[in-house]
């Protein structure tokens, strides 16, 4: 984990829902469980500001950084696929995107991690689908001076076939079954009675499901496998997120309010 994905996970999961600020000095509190000391979190913001992702913001234990409305939208939007164990959504329609020229090797590549954090897979070097279109589609292809055509309709022929055309999905089965295999073991160990041990499981936790978003679209139970095994991973994910979070709140609750405890008994 590197420290600007703690960051965006940290944001992500407990500052939105508190207004989306936090002073540096908590930041560098937070992150201390993960094994991350305060240069490499000052550089990591210093970045993610270049970037647009944080705005300083000056608050009552001092210098702090706030998500920008850039950041509050990628947020919300993975958020909606990180906890996922709700109804899909699709509608029985794709979005089709069809670029006008082939990409450079490299701006190829990083349009591909673009498209797939977002739920599209490819069909061919210029063709894109997903089930759902994305908000942020226009920003992707801008950033990489590319332009391209979009269609959402249905597909005339099986939707099944299409999906396993446009992702791996027998790797990916997999790799969920090998995710719970994996943490079910080290969550075990940890029973909540520790908030900052808490907070690092369910952050690690966390960090290592949110790669999932780069690889799953989010696809209806009608166009995976059988027995699919991403939804027993999504309800152990959700399961333990929740049965961390009362541990992993009061750990960041303290973070939160321990510059302003010591200013007062100043």
């Amino acid at each position: 984990m590197r420290a600007r994905s703690a960051l965006f996970d940290v944001y992500g999961s407990y500052l939105r829902a508190r207004g989306g600020e936090a002073a540096i000095a908590a930041l560098v509190r937070l992150l201390e469980p993960l094994g991350f000391e305060a240069p490499a979190i000052r550089t990591a913001v210093s970045r993610m500001v270049r970037q647009d992702w944080l705005r300083p913001v000056r608050l009552a234990e001092g210098p702090g950084y706030a998500l920008t409305a850039r950041a509050e939208r990628r947020l919300d939007e993975a958020a909606a696929r990180i906890y996922r164990t709700s109804p899909s959504t699709w509608d029985g329609r794709w979005q089709v995107l069809v670029l006008e020229e082939l990409p450079t090797r490299t701006a190829r590549d990083r349009l591909d991690s673009s498209l797939r954090l977002f739920g599209y897979g490819p069909l061919g070097p210029t063709t894109w689908v997903a089930p759902r279109p994305s908000t942020e589609l226009p920003e992707i292809l801008a950033a990489e001076g590319l332009a391209g055509r979009t269609f959402y309709g249905e597909h005339d022929g099986d939707d099944a076939e299409l999906a396993a055309r446009a992702w791996d999905l027998d790797t990916l089965g997999a790799d969920y079954a090998a995710f719970v295999t994996e943490w079910r073991p080290v969550l075990s160990a940890v029973d909540g009675s520790v908030p900052a041990e808490a907070f690092a499981a369910s952050q690690g936790l966390l960090h290592a499901w949110r790669r999932f978003l780069f690889r799953d679209p989010g696809l209806p139970p009608s166009l995976l496998p059988a027995t699919w095994p991403g939804t027993e991973a999504a309800a152990f994910f959700d399961r333990e997120t929740a049965r961390l979070a009362p541990a992993a709140e009061s750990f960041l609750t303290d973070c939160l309010n321990r510059g302003n405890r010591a200013r007062s008994s100043a």
